[in-house]
């Protein structure tokens, strides 16, 4: 395999320059961005409450690099790169679910590892699925996502109806990200050759740090719950 062959796969994209995408490049700030609140947000938490946040920690780490891993892929463009920017969002993806699984459902460490690595089987026999649909084909391999995570919303529906809550957000965050990312090749010419795949860095910025935070939220108040009951 040419680790080194130009990828074209957006509407910015016109050919094999460093900068051919500039606003799609520049909009990765909002990763690194929503990685550093989310640390300081998490840093603040942890010292107010005393509970450990290790995971949320990393998991902000991880949105930081996926920041980096974007950046490179829109500047570099190449088959290398095009890892670098999907490898560290499904190390997000297995985390969280793990954390999900084992902090929200209350699940052992071997099931909630075992469920996050069920999902790389769950989301091979869904994707096809979604390639299927209108608009939204394009970004088929990211939709088992918000289905899963809308799995989890109302299996807490009644349990944990806060940290249901934040999913669902989360959830539809996501679901317009994809949106507009879906959206980038179909309305090109109408927005001038720039696309809305920078609109995709933007909220999904925005939907990671917000799942970090309904973690870090539903650690808080069921973890001092716990010890509160324990006294």
């Amino acid at each position: 395999m040419d680790w080194t062959r130009p990828i074209d796969a957006y509407c910015e994209r016109l050919g094999p320059g460093l900068w051919a995408e500039p606003v799609n490049a520049l909009t990765n700030l909002a990763f690194l961005l929503a990685a550093l609140w989310s640390w300081s947000r998490l840093r603040d938490r942890s010292r107010g409450t005393g509970i450990g946040l290790g995971t949320g920690q990393l998991l902000a780490a991880v949105l930081f690099v996926i920041g980096l891993g974007s950046g490179l892929f829109h500047t570099l463009a190449n088959s290398w790169s095009s890892l670098a920017d999907t490898l560290p969002i499904l190390a997000f993806i297995l985390i969280y679910i793990f954390a999900a699984t084992r902090d929200f459902l209350e699940r052992p460490v071997w099931l909630a590892a075992l469920i996050a690595v069920a999902f790389l089987p769950f989301a091979a026999l869904t994707a096809p699925l979604f390639a299927k649909l209108p608009l939204y084909g394009v970004s088929a391999p990211y939709l088992p996502v918000p289905l899963l995570i809308a799995i989890y919303a109302g299996l807490l529906r009644h349990w944990k109806p806060q940290t249901s809550r934040g999913l669902f957000i989360g959830a539809g965050l996501l679901m317009l990200s994809l949106t507009f990312r879906s959206a980038d090749e179909l309305v090109c010419r109408q927005t001038a050759g720039i696309g809305t795949h920078f609109i995709w860095h933007l909220l999904n910025a925005v939907m990671l740090a917000w799942m970090i935070e309904t973690w870090a939220r539903h650690q808080a108040l069921h973890v001092l719950a716990g010890k509160a009951r324990g006294r």
